[in-house]
């Protein structure tokens, strides 16, 4: 049986085997500190019987009046634990405290351009390709942020994707 559970300190230490995908964003401890001091609602990690550490998401909400959003930072699955719904129940947690709880507008995430399947799973829940950023990773692969509309956003503005490609240097920061 999978737990949900709100991150916390010990986890850094315990959750090293679920970054080793290629895929996943991986930052320095203070980073992930940073994220836990300051957005524990937006930490969780899946673990399974025996204190195994199965996937996490760490995210945070930011922005402005109608910006107001729940940002997705990194949600990654151990691979022997993937194709169980797990990335699917993680994200489901992030937006309903974005909505319920912060009545943000909607949530963002940012994608490799190459990464297939992140992108299908995304679609798959109401994602939607909102803008391309040029050079995003490492200054070499395009990222594509994706987002969705939350109940807040009646009229489905947030997720009216725009029609030139940006650059870092654009992107909004808060």
């Amino acid at each position: 049986m999978t737990t949900l559970r709100r991150f916390c300190c010990n986890d850094l230490l315990r959750f090293t085997s679920v970054n080793l995908d290629h895929l996943t964003e991986t930052f320095n401890m203070s980073f992930y500190m940073t994220y836990l001091a300051r957005w524990p609602d937006y930490f969780h990690v899946a673990e399974a019987p025996g204190n195994r550490i199965m996937g996490y998401i760490m995210g945070k909400v930011e922005g402005q009046g109608e910006s107001w959003h729940g940002h997705v930072t990194a949600v990654t699955v151990a691979p022997e634990y993937r194709r169980q719904q797990l990335a699917k129940k993680l994200m489901n947690l992030l937006e309903d405290i974005s909505d319920k709880v912060d009545k943000a507008y909607f949530v963002d995430l940012f994608v490799r351009a190459s990464n297939t399947p992140a992108i299908k799973m995304y679609e798959k829940l109401d994602y939607v390709i909102y803008r391309r950023v040029l050079r995003y990773y490492s200054g070499e692969e395009d990222g594509l942020d994706m987002r969705k509309a939350l109940s807040r956003d009646v009229d489905k503005k947030s997720i009216i994707p725009l029609k030139r490609p940006v650059t870092p240097d654009e992107l909004e920061y808060d």
